[in-house]
């Protein structure tokens, strides 16, 4: 019996271009014959991108379907590391597949972002990625709005700002929001496509503090994109060891609401979108299953 091609699986591909696209922002095209069959969900599809260490060649890294569950097996110093981010594009040619990934580029603080400050072209990285054998949902993308939205809030740091990016890109013209992101240089603001329907309030906190942009743009972008309504209830999260991470779904994977007058996606460090979470579901009233909050990462902690 033949067995059904995999949905998702570990591909091996190489650098094929480095675009710095600002200071922060750095492109890297990736390409190789492994990546015939990468797909492309869309959206704000999540992807693992797995490094080589000094202690741990990709070789080491295991392929199979139960790859993590290896993975968390083997001695830490043995252990490839690897990273969450979004596919930017998959482009196919005669030339083959070309998968575009944008990385933050910041002072290095880890195996990722020494990877990021000194990749070379022909350097190599495995991605753990759906396949174009996938169907149906993916639970690897947490935009799931209802069918019929109002509006939308699309609210971010720099670590959001390449999911934010396709979703503009993918709605449909007639959609109307707002963008709230906060970046680290001025130069940074003009990363994000436009898109017509969607008013933007992006800024660069220079050495300002860190989430006074995205509370305060977010504060008052509530006030006039959320209905009146009682506040909620929200169960706290302790960041410190828990996963801020709240994607209202169905048990098939949709969208939790057939129709909501606002659907807020919300990304980034975990403690400013602990704090938003609170704002939009408890004090201003927003239905909370009409909101996705992800806690990508926790300041002064490197995460997979």
């Amino acid at each position: 019996m033949t067995s059904s091609p995999r949905a998702s699986r570990v591909f091996r591909a190489g650098v094929a271009a480095i675009t710095d696209l600002s200071p922060s922002f750095r492109r890297f095209t990736f390409a190789g014959d492994d990546l015939a069959d990468f797909g492309d969900p869309g959206l704000d599809q999540r992807i693992k991108v797995i490094f080589a260490t000094p202690t741990a060649e990709l070789d080491a890294m295991p392929t199979g379907e139960d790859w993590y569950d290896r993975w968390r097996e083997m001695p830490v110093e043995s252990r490839p590391v690897f990273r969450t981010y979004t596919t930017r594009y998959v482009r196919r040619d005669e030339a083959g597949t070309r998968v575009d990934i944008d990385m933050v580029a910041h002072e290095v603080s880890g195996p990722a972002s020494e990877w990021i400050a000194g990749a070379r072209i022909g350097d190599e990285v495995m991605m753990w990625a759906p396949t174009t054998a996938h169907t149906g949902v993916s639970f690897g993308i947490d935009f799931v709005p209802p069918a019929r939205t109002g509006e939308h809030l699309l609210v971010g740091d720099e670590t959001a700002a390449p999911a934010i990016a396709v979703i503009l890109e993918q709605l449909p013209a007639e959609a109307t929001g707002v963008v709230v992101l906060e970046v680290p240089h001025v130069e940074d603001t003009a990363y994000l496509p436009s898109h017509p329907g969607f008013a933007f309030h992006v800024s660069a906190r220079g050495s300002g503090p860190r989430h006074a942009h995205l509370i305060e743009a977010v504060t008052a972008t509530a006030s006039v994109l959320a209905p009146g309504g009682r506040g909620a209830e929200v169960e706290e999260v302790d960041i410190d060891h828990d996963i801020l991470w709240e994607v209202p779904r169905t048990a098939k994977g949709g969208a939790a609401l057939k129709s909501a007058p606002l659907y807020a996606w919300l990304a980034g460090e975990a403690s400013a979108i602990k704090t938003l979470r609170r704002h939009l579901v408890s004090t201003v009233g927003v239905d909370r299953r009409a909101v996705a909050f992800m806690g990508y990462w926790r300041l002064g902690r490197a995460e997979n």
